[in-house]
């Protein structure tokens, strides 16, 4: 019953023991779980990446084993081989999927042994992360984390499924590529036979993709390793993996047909949960009006509403003066929440000043108006008016921001979805999924004093729009959409430029010179001239799918080895300092600035 290197060889992984196996003799290899000595009989929980299962050590059974049972502690790898037998009544053990049995040991074998971990598997969540990270080979032994590398297997094998069936073709695009722009920094890679030159690891293939549909491969993905050199928060790594996918001679709605249907079918074979298609959709535009963010949260309703005509009557100085300086008034109706404390109301307001609102207006709807220290400064007719236009009911409360649009937008996106998690709206067994289109195609920067691509400077202009770069490019819409779930942004895509002179427009809006463009993209628009179908794509995010599946907040906790906020791997200290041999080789020399 040996392996080939001198251990007992598992017949059966520990957590796929079940009541059918009762009688069979079987041999487990795992980790020890847990270790109790009961009057002599030991308890050892053995677990490996399908669960654990309970063995039982009786001297009065095998004493060469027990013996063997007696050194074991935690962490410990074991082989044991024994009888499957049902657990004496009362002590089954429900919460475990192998509850119903356990294995008396005949034969064991400590095959290594382990010092104390630095921190109990059992109670990862009370460890600090940047513990948990430098020992992350000992972190992901947990079940919960195991369970979530699975979820990503099984997520992967999906997608892979689903696409090859739809007849994509998986083909993988260089990592060592040119420096390209396309909204965050690139991580360069020195090239030592070609001193003073530098490849560029992929921000995401981009172009590559859009290169093969010039080549007439038709449909194209990859599971795709993207990286960018930004700065990080919980759903941002410096290098992610994203669903890459192509498609030629295709509108936008087959793009989102197929992209729709591909999440749907993740969604139903990894959690069972069955998305409703089609997607719904909403414009760019109709997401910040109703929600103030391009990426809102459909769970719940508070919609925004405008109340910028009443308030430039009102007597209310606040209000009357944001809008004749081009703000605006707006708002959303907390239904029921009329009864909130000014403690309570006094914290919103804080909280909508952290998220650079100058202050929060609120009222309270009562039957005989509005209630709140600022209502003397509304008439009758102009309470009546505000009541109504948000569709308000005695015992309703109302939030108000007065600012800049942006401001506006953007603290009351914060504040709606504060107020949706206080009063228990959101539910995190729900899916609420969205397409949301036409996006502006370039955005002012007043930093650089230029117009800059919203998503990059290959989306196709709307046809409609395309009269416009020259003239206002600031109207133009790009033919891009993004899926939106619960507020996350999971995908982001576009129908490409395909014709020389168009792409060569849409570089003179952002100020890349022709020679510029030359020296970037001449490969990208000499390709142009050979023949390009209409084409488009998108990029699902897959960390932040699979941390979606997964219920998790955090898109560490759904990938092996992530790193720290400050792109740090505190496990094998990366980034490290080169060798100096190898700077020389690559003929760099280092320019530190000053320590601290």
């Amino acid at each position: 019953m040996s392996g080939p290197t001198g251990f007992m060889k598992r017949t059966i992984r520990c957590g796929e023991l079940r009541s059918d196996h009762i009688g069979q003799q079987v041999v487990l290899n795992g980790w020890v779980h847990r270790y109790r000595d009961h009057g002599g009989i030991l308890f050892v929980d053995l677990r490996d990446r399908a669960g654990l299962v309970q063995v039982v050590f009786d001297p009065a059974v095998a004493p060469q084993a027990h013996q063997v049972g007696e050194q074991m502690r935690g962490e410990f790898v074991v082989a044991v081989r024994g009888v499957v037998r049902r657990r004496p009544e009362g002590t089954e053990n429900p919460e475990l999927a192998t509850g119903e049995v356990e294995v008396v040991a005949e034969e064991a074998e400590i095959l290594n042994e382990a010092e104390t971990p630095p921190f109990s598997i059992a109670d990862r969540t009370e460890t600090d992360e940047l513990v948990r990270l430098k020992y992350r080979y000992i972190d992901l032994r947990d079940p919960r984390m195991q369970a979530n590398l699975y979820l990503r297997h099984r997520a992967a094998q999906a997608t892979r499924e689903f696409l090859s069936r739809e007849g994509f073709w998986e083909i993988e695009t260089p990592l060592l590529f040119k420096p390209t722009p396309e909204g965050a920094r690139d991580y360069l890679v020195p090239s030592r036979v070609n001193p003073g030159r530098f490849y560029a690891l992929p921000q995401s293939p981009q172009i590559m993709k859009q290169l093969l549909m010039v080549a007439g491969i038709d449909r194209y993905f990859q599971l795709a390793r993207c990286l960018r050199d930004e700065d990080l928060r919980a759903d941002r790594q410096p290098e992610h993996t994203q669903i890459d996918m192509e498609m030629s001679f295709v509108t936008r709605d087959d793009v989102l047909d197929v992209t729709e249907r591909l999440i749907a079918h993740i969604f139903r074979e990894t959690i069972g949960v069955e998305l409703p298609l089609p997607f719904p959709r909403m414009t760019y535009a109709e997401a910040l009006a109703q929600y103030g963010t391009d990426k809102p949260d459909t769970r719940f309703g508070m919609k925004l509403v405008d109340i910028s005509d009443i308030a430039e009557q009102c007597q209310f100085k606040v209000f009357r003066q944001a809008v004749t300086k081009g703000g605006q008034v707006k708002g959303f109706k907390a239904e029921g929440q009329g009864d909130l404390s000014r403690a309570q109301l006094d914290k919103l307001t804080d909280f909508a000043k952290q998220h650079k609102a100058q202050g929060l207006a609120w009222f309270r709807v009562t039957d005989d108006g509005l209630d709140a220290p600022t209502a003397k400064f509304f008439s009758e007719q102009e309470a009546a008016a505000i009541i109504q236009r948000f569709g308000a009911r005695a015992g309703d409360l109302l939030l108000i921001v007065a600012d800049t649009p942006a401001i506006v937008a953007e603290s009351l996106d914060w504040l709606r979805r504060e107020m949706g998690r206080r009063i228990g709206l959101v539910s995190a067994d729900t899916f609420a999924p969205l397409w949301v289109l036409d996006f502006p195609m370039f955005a002012w920067s007043e930093e650089e004093g230029r117009w800059e691509a919203e998503h990059h400077p290959f989306c196709m202009p709307h046809d409609d729009d395309l009269h416009l770069l020259q003239s206002d490019p600031g109207k133009v819409r790009a033919q891009a959409y993004d899926i939106v779930i619960n507020g996350i942004e999971l995908a982001s895509g576009s129908i490409r430029i395909h014709r020389r002179d168009i792409q060569q427009q849409v570089f003179d809006v952002l100020g890349i010179s022709r020679e510029q463009a030359e020296a970037r993209f001449g490969f990208l628009l000499k390709a142009f001239e050979y023949g390009t179908p209409p084409h488009g794509g998108i990029a699902p995010g897959f960390d932040r799918l699979v941390m979606m599946l997964a219920g998790e907040d955090n898109i560490r906790e759904v990938i092996a080895f992530p790193k720290t906020q400050r792109a740090q791997d505190l496990m094998s200290g990366a980034p490290a300092p080169a060798d100096p041999k190898a700077l020389r080789e690559l003929h760099l020399t280092l320019d530190l600035p000053p320590t601290q």
